[in-house]
């Protein structure tokens, strides 16, 4: 990971990541523990296309599927910050994912 660069349980400081303050009452974050999608856009697991994964937890709820929350997310800070970290090689979203994730990812 680059220097400076940070997840968005790190930027958001949720606690939710695995033995985050939160991740017992909460739960953990899905983007916190998505191997499938380590090192994209610099982040480990899902922790920099946090917007990608289904349930992820901002702003206090639960969020849905990729073509649910994006919008959002493209107003969030922390993809904001993203898209300028990572400029021109910004990826939104992958093809790296199976079609078994993007069933479950559709709930």
């Amino acid at each position: 990971m680059k220097n400076g660069i940070k997840n968005c349980w790190e930027y958001m400081e949720c606690g939710r990541e695995p033995d985050g303050r939160h991740a017992g009452d909460q739960g953990v974050c899905p983007a916190a523990i998505e191997q499938r999608l380590d090192g994209i856009n610099s982040g480990k697991n899902a922790g920099r296309i946090c917007w990608l994964v289904a349930g992820t937890f901002c702003h206090g709820e639960t969020q849905g599927t990729f073509a649910r929350k994006f919008f959002n997310c493209n107003l969030c800070s922390f993809f904001q910050q993203v898209s300028k970290d990572e400029g021109a090689n910004l990826i939104l979203e992958t093809e790296y994912l199976d079609e078994d994730y993007k069933k479950s990812s559709n709930t």
